[in-house]
């Protein structure tokens, strides 16, 4: 089984933002960056399916130079080679121009699996794994929480809201969106860091970028600021409010 991972280089969960002059970004400058957390779970699922199945794990990713050092991390824990689609407007670009860039470099690659996280840390959109499937023309399932590839044909398990789940067949080739804590992640032995300085790390060049469908306008960083709020009327009367302000308003309770 020939399966990809796409993979994504975020600003660390510790680091505190800070925005560019235009304030539209942050300042890369300034960051320190990890792979994101989804993509780390679509990673490790590979892996255990390649164990299983046979075959080899692609990682593929796009952004700066700087993005060699997830594709690193994700060689020493396992996977086989890398393509890097290297540009640096990948770094915040929107989901339908991140999607073209990573289907123009895997079209050639016949892959018969491809996973990508739920959603990234930084922007959130959920919608990279959607879009290429789209643009590969291939089936493809979110948000799933198991994965059992039987021959020409995968079964998932997505998961719904209010605790439910739901069991789909779907032919290969497909793309799935892993959800985070789908299993158990392995770290990068040392063996798998030496082996990782030798494994094969194609550079693609990103195709003529497509107009963006979403535009960063501005960016702030939430101001904190205290508020007291005097409720009145009888004991009875103001613990109904306060219960009231909990549930709607604070969504607490």
């Amino acid at each position: 089984m020939k399966i990809a991972v796409c993979i994504k280089q975020v600003p660390t969960r510790e680091w505190h933002p800070r925005l560019n002059d235009a304030g539209t970004w942050i300042r890369d400058q300034d960051a320190s960056f990890e792979m994101n957390e989804p993509d780390a779970y679509a990673l490790e699922e590979a892996l255990r399916l390649k164990e299983k199945h046979g075959g080899e794990v692609v990682v593929c990713s796009g952004g700066p130079t700087r993005v060699a050092q997830v594709i690193r991390e994700a060689l020493a824990r396992g996977a086989d080679r890398a393509i890097h689609v290297e540009d640096e407007g990948l770094a915040s670009a929107d989901a339908f121009v991140t999607s073209e860039a990573l289907a123009g470099a895997m079209k050639d690659e016949t892959f018969d699996l491809i996973l990508t996280g739920l959603q990234s840390d930084d922007q959130g959109l959920a919608q990279v794994g959607v879009i290429l499937a789209e643009k590969l023309g291939l089936a493809h399932a979110t948000i799933i929480m198991e994965v059992q590839a039987e021959g020409q044909r995968l079964r998932v398990k997505r998961e719904l809201e209010g605790g439910w789940f739901q069991w789909v067949e779907m032919p290969l080739p497909a793309v799935i969106t892993i959800q985070s804590g789908i299993n158990q992640l392995r770290y990068a032995t040392l063996k798998g860091i030496m082996a990782a300085k030798k494994k094969d790390i194609r550079k693609a060049a990103a195709p003529a970028a497509p107009a963006p469908r979403q535009k960063i306008v501005s960016l702030y960083i939430p101001e904190k600021a205290k508020k007291t709020q005097i409720i009145g009327g009888s004991a009875a009367e103001a613990a109904k409010e306060l219960v009231r302000r909990l549930r709607e308003d604070a969504r607490v309770i």
